[in-house]
Protein backbone atom coordinates (compact mmCIF):
# COMPACT_ATOMS: atom_id res chain seq x y z
CA UNK A 1 0.00 0.00 0.00
CA UNK A 2 1.27 3.69 -1.11
CA UNK A 3 2.35 5.75 2.07
CA UNK A 4 0.52 9.01 1.90
CA UNK A 5 2.10 11.87 1.27
CA UNK A 6 3.25 13.15 4.55
CA UNK A 7 6.33 14.96 6.32
CA UNK A 8 9.76 13.02 5.24
CA UNK A 9 8.11 10.94 2.79
CA UNK A 10 9.48 11.12 -1.02
CA UNK A 11 7.19 13.19 -2.54
CA UNK A 12 6.76 14.92 0.65
CA UNK A 13 10.77 15.55 0.10
CA UNK A 14 11.76 16.07 -3.67
CA UNK A 15 8.50 17.77 -5.48
CA UNK A 16 8.67 21.12 -3.48
CA UNK A 17 12.67 20.93 -3.70
CA UNK A 18 13.52 24.41 -4.70
CA UNK A 19 15.94 23.23 -7.07
CA UNK A 20 12.93 21.62 -9.06
CA UNK A 21 12.73 25.03 -10.17
CA UNK A 22 15.69 25.13 -12.09
CA UNK A 23 14.18 22.88 -14.63
CA UNK A 24 11.18 24.93 -15.47
CA UNK A 25 11.84 25.51 -19.30
CA UNK A 26 13.11 22.02 -19.36
CA UNK A 27 9.22 20.83 -17.96
CA UNK A 28 7.85 23.56 -20.87
CA UNK A 29 9.37 22.34 -23.76
CA UNK A 30 8.71 18.67 -22.73
CA UNK A 31 5.17 19.24 -22.54
CA UNK A 32 4.76 21.10 -25.33
CA UNK A 33 6.64 18.48 -27.46
CA UNK A 34 3.76 16.36 -27.34
CA UNK A 35 1.57 17.64 -30.43
CA UNK A 36 -1.94 17.75 -28.92
CA UNK A 37 -0.08 19.84 -25.99
CA UNK A 38 1.50 21.90 -28.73
CA UNK A 39 -1.78 22.58 -30.07
CA UNK A 40 -3.83 23.35 -27.27
CA UNK A 41 -1.18 25.39 -25.78
CA UNK A 42 -1.41 27.50 -29.20
CA UNK A 43 -4.97 27.64 -29.32
CA UNK A 44 -5.32 28.73 -25.64
CA UNK A 45 -2.17 29.38 -23.67
CA UNK A 46 -1.50 33.34 -22.68
CA UNK A 47 1.96 32.44 -21.89
CA UNK A 48 3.26 34.69 -24.80
CA UNK A 49 1.54 37.97 -23.63
CA UNK A 50 1.50 36.97 -20.13
CA UNK A 51 4.23 34.42 -19.07
CA UNK A 52 4.43 35.71 -15.06
CA UNK A 53 0.72 35.55 -14.25
CA UNK A 54 0.77 32.30 -16.11
CA UNK A 55 3.57 30.99 -14.27
CA UNK A 56 2.31 32.17 -10.67
CA UNK A 57 -0.91 30.40 -11.50
CA UNK A 58 0.96 27.06 -12.81
CA UNK A 59 2.87 27.45 -9.36
CA UNK A 60 -0.18 27.54 -7.57
CA UNK A 61 -1.83 24.55 -8.94
CA UNK A 62 1.32 22.64 -8.58
CA UNK A 63 1.66 23.24 -4.65
CA UNK A 64 -1.28 22.44 -4.03
CA UNK A 65 -1.29 18.95 -5.34
CA UNK A 66 1.42 17.32 -2.74
CA UNK A 67 0.89 20.00 0.07
CA UNK A 68 -2.97 20.94 -0.18
CA UNK A 69 -3.60 18.14 1.67
CA UNK A 70 -6.15 15.38 -0.28
CA UNK A 71 -9.62 17.39 -0.51
CA UNK A 72 -7.41 20.54 -1.46
CA UNK A 73 -5.26 17.96 -4.32
CA UNK A 74 -9.17 17.25 -5.20
CA UNK A 75 -10.86 19.76 -5.54
CA UNK A 76 -7.94 21.33 -7.84
CA UNK A 77 -7.69 18.60 -9.89
CA UNK A 78 -11.60 18.85 -10.37
CA UNK A 79 -10.68 22.60 -11.40
CA UNK A 80 -8.64 21.75 -13.80
CA UNK A 81 -10.01 18.82 -15.35
CA UNK A 82 -13.27 21.50 -16.00
CA UNK A 83 -11.07 24.10 -17.50
CA UNK A 84 -8.88 21.53 -19.65
CA UNK A 85 -12.33 20.08 -21.23
CA UNK A 86 -13.35 23.47 -22.90
CA UNK A 87 -9.76 23.48 -24.39
CA UNK A 88 -10.65 21.84 -27.97
CA UNK A 89 -9.21 22.64 -31.61
CA UNK A 90 -8.27 21.65 -35.05
CA UNK A 91 -4.99 20.97 -35.82
CA UNK A 92 -3.14 19.17 -38.75
CA UNK A 93 -7.12 18.65 -39.78
CA UNK A 94 -7.56 16.45 -36.88
CA UNK A 95 -9.65 17.58 -34.05
CA UNK A 96 -7.81 17.48 -30.58
CA UNK A 97 -8.77 17.69 -26.93
CA UNK A 98 -6.92 18.88 -23.63
CA UNK A 99 -8.13 15.80 -21.92
CA UNK A 100 -6.76 13.28 -25.02
CA UNK A 101 -5.34 10.73 -22.01
CA UNK A 102 -1.80 9.99 -23.96
CA UNK A 103 -1.31 13.43 -23.84
CA UNK A 104 -2.58 14.31 -20.21
CA UNK A 105 -0.82 11.50 -19.46
CA UNK A 106 2.32 12.68 -20.89
CA UNK A 107 1.82 16.11 -19.13
CA UNK A 108 1.60 14.28 -15.57
CA UNK A 109 4.59 12.30 -16.68
CA UNK A 110 7.36 15.46 -17.33
CA UNK A 111 5.94 16.68 -13.66
CA UNK A 112 7.03 13.28 -12.48
CA UNK A 113 10.51 13.34 -14.12
CA UNK A 114 11.66 16.65 -13.17
CA UNK A 115 12.44 16.40 -9.78
CA UNK A 116 14.31 13.12 -10.03
CA UNK A 117 16.15 14.93 -12.58
CA UNK A 118 16.59 17.83 -10.12
CA UNK A 119 17.77 15.49 -7.53
CA UNK A 120 20.25 14.10 -10.67
CA UNK A 121 21.44 16.76 -11.73
CA UNK A 122 21.78 19.54 -9.05
CA UNK A 123 21.44 16.96 -5.60
CA UNK A 124 22.05 13.59 -4.36
CA UNK A 125 20.61 10.69 -7.05
CA UNK A 126 17.32 8.76 -5.12
CA UNK A 127 17.96 5.67 -4.32
CA UNK A 128 15.59 2.88 -5.54
CA UNK A 129 13.62 2.31 -2.34
CA UNK A 130 13.08 6.45 -2.27
CA UNK A 131 11.72 6.28 -6.31
CA UNK A 132 9.66 3.48 -5.99
CA UNK A 133 7.83 5.42 -3.30
CA UNK A 134 7.55 8.81 -4.53
CA UNK A 135 6.36 7.24 -8.24
CA UNK A 136 3.77 5.40 -6.21
CA UNK A 137 3.06 8.65 -4.43
CA UNK A 138 3.08 10.69 -7.65
CA UNK A 139 0.91 7.96 -9.34
CA UNK A 140 -2.04 8.77 -6.57
CA UNK A 141 -1.85 12.02 -7.80
CA UNK A 142 -2.21 11.20 -11.30
CA UNK A 143 -5.69 9.28 -10.40
CA UNK A 144 -6.61 12.19 -8.35
CA UNK A 145 -5.92 14.46 -12.05
CA UNK A 146 -8.25 11.91 -13.49
CA UNK A 147 -5.04 10.29 -15.66
CA UNK A 148 -6.15 6.81 -16.49
CA UNK A 149 -4.89 3.93 -14.29
CA UNK A 150 -3.70 1.82 -17.90
CA UNK A 151 -1.59 5.42 -19.14
CA UNK A 152 0.56 5.00 -15.92
CA UNK A 153 3.37 2.48 -15.92
CA UNK A 154 3.13 -0.02 -13.18
CA UNK A 155 6.90 0.73 -11.56
CA UNK A 156 9.52 3.28 -12.03
CA UNK A 157 11.15 1.08 -14.50
CA UNK A 158 8.67 1.09 -16.79
CA UNK A 159 7.80 4.64 -16.58
CA UNK A 160 11.20 5.37 -17.64
CA UNK A 161 10.96 3.53 -20.13
CA UNK A 162 7.84 4.70 -21.28
CA UNK A 163 9.09 7.99 -20.85
CA UNK A 164 12.54 7.42 -22.98
CA UNK A 165 10.29 5.90 -26.12
CA UNK A 166 7.90 9.08 -26.05
CA UNK A 167 10.34 11.77 -26.12
CA UNK A 168 12.25 9.48 -28.95
CA UNK A 169 8.82 10.09 -30.92
CA UNK A 170 9.04 14.06 -30.75
CA UNK A 171 10.55 16.56 -33.05
CA UNK A 172 10.24 20.31 -33.68
CA UNK A 173 7.27 22.58 -34.19
CA UNK A 174 6.22 25.87 -33.73
CA UNK A 175 4.69 25.86 -30.56
CA UNK A 176 8.41 24.83 -29.07
CA UNK A 177 9.78 27.80 -31.53
CA UNK A 178 7.59 30.30 -30.23
CA UNK A 179 8.13 28.92 -26.08
CA UNK A 180 12.23 29.38 -27.45
CA UNK A 181 11.64 32.71 -28.63
CA UNK A 182 9.12 34.16 -25.68
CA UNK A 183 12.25 32.51 -23.60
CA UNK A 184 14.74 34.71 -25.35
CA UNK A 185 13.03 37.68 -25.57
CA UNK A 186 10.28 37.90 -22.41
CA UNK A 187 10.43 41.22 -20.42
CA UNK A 188 11.57 41.42 -16.76
CA UNK A 189 8.77 40.40 -14.13
CA UNK A 190 9.60 43.53 -12.08
CA UNK A 191 10.81 47.04 -13.28
CA UNK A 192 13.87 47.73 -10.48
CA UNK A 193 16.20 44.55 -11.98
CA UNK A 194 18.88 45.68 -13.88
CA UNK A 195 18.93 44.64 -17.49
CA UNK A 196 22.39 42.91 -17.58
CA UNK A 197 20.91 40.83 -14.89
CA UNK A 198 18.02 39.62 -16.89
CA UNK A 199 19.66 39.28 -20.30
CA UNK A 200 22.20 37.16 -17.69
CA UNK A 201 18.96 35.12 -16.26
CA UNK A 202 17.11 34.66 -19.85
CA UNK A 203 21.02 33.24 -21.20
CA UNK A 204 21.01 30.77 -18.02
CA UNK A 205 17.66 29.96 -18.56
CA UNK A 206 18.19 28.91 -21.79
CA UNK A 207 21.37 27.29 -20.93
CA UNK A 208 19.79 24.85 -18.55
CA UNK A 209 17.14 24.00 -21.30
CA UNK A 210 19.70 22.91 -23.51
CA UNK A 211 21.81 20.86 -20.49
CA UNK A 212 18.53 19.24 -19.32
CA UNK A 213 16.56 18.31 -22.27
CA UNK A 214 17.20 14.39 -23.43
CA UNK A 215 20.02 14.86 -25.66
CA UNK A 216 18.01 13.13 -28.52
CA UNK A 217 15.30 15.64 -28.41
CA UNK A 218 17.97 18.60 -27.74
CA UNK A 219 19.61 17.00 -31.40
CA UNK A 220 16.55 16.88 -32.83
CA UNK A 221 15.21 20.60 -31.87
CA UNK A 222 19.15 21.94 -33.54
CA UNK A 223 19.83 23.04 -30.15
CA UNK A 224 23.76 23.75 -30.19
CA UNK A 225 25.72 21.98 -26.72
CA UNK A 226 29.63 22.28 -26.83
CA UNK A 227 31.98 21.14 -25.02
CA UNK A 228 32.14 24.26 -23.57
CA UNK A 229 28.57 24.65 -22.55
CA UNK A 230 28.81 20.82 -21.10
CA UNK A 231 31.67 22.36 -18.26
CA UNK A 232 29.77 25.39 -17.55
CA UNK A 233 26.64 23.15 -16.75
CA UNK A 234 28.90 20.91 -14.83
CA UNK A 235 30.24 23.73 -12.61
CA UNK A 236 27.02 25.69 -11.97
CA UNK A 237 25.29 21.88 -11.17
CA UNK A 238 28.48 21.21 -8.93
CA UNK A 239 28.15 24.53 -7.51
CA UNK A 240 24.15 24.36 -6.45
CA UNK A 241 24.89 21.08 -5.49
CA UNK A 242 27.02 21.72 -2.76
CA UNK A 243 25.59 24.98 -1.65
CA UNK A 244 22.94 23.02 -1.32
CA UNK A 245 23.65 20.16 0.63
CA UNK A 246 23.50 21.80 4.46
CA UNK A 247 19.71 22.50 3.75
CA UNK A 248 17.37 20.06 5.43
CA UNK A 249 14.44 18.55 3.10
CA UNK A 250 12.11 20.84 5.44
CA UNK A 251 13.61 23.90 4.09
CA UNK A 252 14.21 23.43 0.64
CA UNK A 253 10.25 22.42 0.49
CA UNK A 254 9.51 25.04 2.66
CA UNK A 255 8.14 27.66 -0.24
CA UNK A 256 6.29 25.40 -1.87
CA UNK A 257 4.30 23.80 1.23
CA UNK A 258 3.63 27.26 2.08
CA UNK A 259 2.70 28.21 -1.15
CA UNK A 260 0.34 25.23 -1.33
CA UNK A 261 -1.51 26.15 2.20
CA UNK A 262 -2.03 30.19 1.43
CA UNK A 263 -3.66 28.91 -1.96
CA UNK A 264 -6.18 26.49 -0.09
CA UNK A 265 -6.80 29.44 1.65
CA UNK A 266 -7.55 31.61 -1.04
CA UNK A 267 -9.21 29.35 -2.71
CA UNK A 268 -11.67 30.15 0.62
CA UNK A 269 -11.21 33.28 0.49
CA UNK A 270 -11.54 34.72 -2.89
CA UNK A 271 -12.59 38.09 -2.04
CA UNK A 272 -9.52 38.77 -0.04
CA UNK A 273 -7.48 37.46 -2.86
CA UNK A 274 -8.72 39.69 -5.84
CA UNK A 275 -7.75 43.17 -2.72
CA UNK A 276 -4.98 41.73 -1.73
CA UNK A 277 -3.35 40.36 -5.02
CA UNK A 278 -5.64 41.25 -7.93
CA UNK A 279 -7.40 39.02 -10.57
CA UNK A 280 -8.67 35.53 -10.44
CA UNK A 281 -7.35 33.46 -7.37
CA UNK A 282 -6.65 29.78 -7.49
CA UNK A 283 -9.88 28.64 -7.23
CA UNK A 284 -10.44 30.58 -10.70
CA UNK A 285 -11.67 29.11 -14.29
CA UNK A 286 -10.15 31.42 -16.08
CA UNK A 287 -6.91 29.56 -15.97
CA UNK A 288 -4.36 27.01 -14.71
Amino acid sequence: MTRPIVRGTAAWKYFGDFRDGLLAGQVLVLQVAHPVVAAGVRDHSDYTSDPWTRLMRTVASLSIYVYGGTAGAQVEAARLRSLHRSFTGVADGRRYSALDPAAYAWVHATLVKAPVDAQRFFGVRMSDVELEEYYAQMCGIGRLLGVRERDLPPDWAAFERYYDATVAGFGPNPTIEALLETLRTVEKPVGWLPDPWWRAVRRGQLCLIRGTLPASLRESLGLEWTEADERRFTRFAGGVRVACRPIPAWLRTAPMRWVGKLNVWFRAHPGVYERLIGGHGPGSTQGS
